[in-house]
């Protein structure tokens, strides 16, 4: 369904970088020893039923792997994840994957990777967007199974014999960044051998990625929205000349622009969703502008929106001819507002939207251009 748009004309831009913070895991959180049964659980999956252990009886090998959405690291493995399901699943294997995050413990800032959340809800957007084969579990409420088996990143393989014992704890092989580099598949070797009948090659690796957001870190993600709310707003004027330079983007940054003003309804209830999508990836080479068209004698009514916001980014007042902001701006565009366009440096407009945006549809534009993976 279409959104709703404002027949007054306004222009903004925003931009915003994600820093991921790392912490450890609670101290009394200890990885499941080799030769350890599999601890039982019963948890809700994306496709909306809930799913035990003794599902998967049938099972001669069980992986069960810790992962999440928003994570680079999780979401570099997620194709090497699904082939691992598909290439074993008619020999007798089932992968399982399972959230383990809080996901009221993860700070707007630790997002800069993902369009996504860890909520179960938007588990379920992941695994219909990427086609997941397998169940994908939700432990974020209690995190009492996720404690159980003790992963320390996403992603962590846990691999069970037929009798549920672990033979296999850690990586799922040793290239994150280049699969056609591949030099030690440890998770297949270890599935290869359990099949054959023969002792894991390597029982144990170590792991890299993201840490597990355990429910002890809400107080961060308190701290952090008191932190942004301290941050200086500011409001300047921009002429023609100004507006066309912003959109020419000479710089190395990926532009988010919204083109806004206080009369209009739509502008109005979107803009704290630029605010959310500026926390996420101002960490990063982006960078969150917002142009108000209302012109010099609505500044104090602009700014003092602005600051109601907490909107710490670039905002420009534009005060000119609107009929020649509009044909600078986009010639795609018919005047109407809100109006927002992601630009990618050297001016290429790789997303444009007319009308009260829908948040998701942003995100996404935005980080298909930054990139998901650490790089």
């Amino acid at each position: 369904m279409s959104r709703p748009t404002c027949t007054a004309v306004i222009a903004g831009t925003m931009f915003i970088l994600i820093a991921t913070t790392v912490w450890a895991a609670p101290a009394e959180i200890r990885t499941l020893e080799i030769g350890a049964a599999a601890p039982d659980f019963a948890l809700p999956g994306v496709d909306g039923k809930k799913h035990k252990l003794s599902e998967y009886h049938k099972a001669k090998v069980l992986v069960v792997l810790f992962t999440c959405n928003h994570c680079p690291t999780a979401q570099a493995y997620e194709d090497r994840i699904k082939a691992l399901a598909a290439d074993y699943k008619d020999k007798g294997v089932v992968l399982v994957a399972i959230s383990p995050n809080d996901p009221q413990a993860v700070r707007l800032d630790e997002l800069g990777y993902t369009d996504l959340g860890d909520s179960l809800a938007d588990m379920k957007i992941r695994a219909k967007d990427k086609g997941f084969n397998f169940h994908y579990l939700y432990d974020g409420n209690k995190q009492e199974v996720s404690k159980g088996y003790g992963p320390m990143t996403t992603p962590h393989v846990f691999i069970f014999d037929g009798e549920r014992k672990l033979r296999y704890v850690g990586r799922v092989d040793n290239n994150e960044k280049q699969p056609d580099k591949v030099t030690s598949s440890d998770a297949r070797n270890a599935i290869e051998a359990l099949l054959a009948g023969r002792p894991v090659p390597v029982e144990k690796t170590k792991t890299f990625g993201c840490s597990i957001k355990w429910s002890d870190k809400r107080p961060s993600v308190k701290q952090g929205f008191e932190k942004w709310a301290q941050e200086p707003v500011n409001l300047q004027t921009i002429d023609l000349d100004g507006v066309k330079k912003v959109l020419k983007n000479d710089s190395d940054d990926l532009y988010l622009v919204n083109i806004w003003s206080t009369r209009c309804g739509p502008c109005v209830a979107e803009f704290p969703e630029f605010i959310e999508i500026n926390r996420m990836y101002r960490g990063r080479e982006f960078k969150m502008v917002s142009i108000n068209v209302e012109g010099s004698e609505a500044k104090d009514r602009a700014l003092s929106f602005l600051k109601k916001n907490q909107a710490s980014f670039t905002n420009y007042l534009y005060d000119g001819d609107v009929y020649a902001f509009i044909d600078a701006v986009d010639p795609k565009w018919p005047g109407a507002i809100p109006y927002t366009l992601l630009i990618k440096p050297q001016g290429e407009v790789a997303y444009r939207h007319l009308g009260e945006i829908e948040p998701l549809a942003v995100r996404k534009a935005v980080v298909e251009c930054l990139g998901r993976v650490y790089k």
